[in-house]
């Protein structure tokens, strides 16, 4: 069923503020996919908080139009399911891990920070950790030195009351 004039405004609005507010975009064609395959797409992107949607190409153009991802208009033709994610990964990530169980599902591009992605860069962009991943990993490298320096002192007392215990 096609969308009357309102329709697709409304479609343009809702696309443009998710590009607003999001940091990547990738484009996937799923030509061939299942239902029940775009289904656990959804609720894998749900769970992600990743916006995926199937668009009209001509509809997410003018979405995009002036954003930082105007740079994907180019690969936006055919049937593309299109993936929004505040997280810089978060998009990425999901399209290119059901892309890895599903080869009816192909990465087309991507945009991340006004920059066009290829499909390889996508994979990588998908290899990185995640916000939350990278903040742990910081804080344990904090924590690292702090443990060392605790241990060795701990050392340095339990030595000084052998030595003590034993006088």
């Amino acid at each position: 069923m096609s969308l009357n004039r309102t329709d697709k405004a409304a479609a343009v609005e809702d696309i443009a503020a998710q590009a607003a507010k999001s940091q990547t975009l990738v484009l996937a064609e799923y030509r061939g996919s299942t239902v029940a395959d775009l289904t656990k797409l959804r609720s894998s992107a749900r769970a992600q908080n990743v916006y995926l949607r199937v668009l009209k190409n001509t509809l997410a153009r003018r979405a995009v139009k002036g954003t930082g991802f105007e740079v994907a208009s180019e690969y936006m033709v055919g049937p593309l399911i299109y993936g929004f994610s505040h997280d810089a990964v978060a998009a990425a990530k999901v399209v290119n891990d059901f892309a890895k169980t599903n080869d009816k599902l192909v990465i087309k591009a991507g945009a991340y920070n006004g920059k066009l992605l290829d499909k390889l860069s996508v994979a990588a962009l998908a290899s990185i950790p995640s916000r939350e991943v990278l903040l742990s990993q910081v804080c344990g490298l904090l924590q690292s030195p702090m443990a060392s320096l605790a241990r060795a002192v701990a050392a340095v007392s339990a030595k000084k009351s052998e030595s003590a215990s034993a006088a």
